[in-house]
């Protein structure tokens, strides 16, 4: 299998809008293809009898009903806010956005 070349590299650093160096592609392209050759033989010591997995053991989630219980008013909630608008916390705007 061919390994990834800086060119590859610099596709995927424009996908992520990453500005990057010649040096960084070329040091990234080793890297890559270090982590694609120890995926490929942790696939080959898979065998056809091991299904895939995430966890080394069984989990299940627990599930609890949803039931109402007494809380917080708004306006306990909001009490130690520094800015409030209709009955939400009010954050400085970061994203730029209307």
């Amino acid at each position: 299998m061919p390994g990834i070349t800086p060119e590859e590299v610099a596709h995927l650093g424009r996908l992520a809008r990453m500005e990057l160096s010649r040096e960084e592609l070329d040091h990234f392209a080793g890297q890559l293809d270090d982590i694609i050759g120890a995926v490929a033989r942790v696939s080959e010591v898979a065998g056809e009898d091991v299904p895939p997995t995430s966890h080394p053991l069984p989990l299940t989630n627990v599930m609890r009903p949803d039931t109402v219980r007494p809380s917080l008013t708004p306006q306990q909630a909001l009490s130690g806010a520094p800015a409030q608008e209709q009955q939400r916390f009010k954050v400085p705007q970061i994203l730029g956005e209307d």
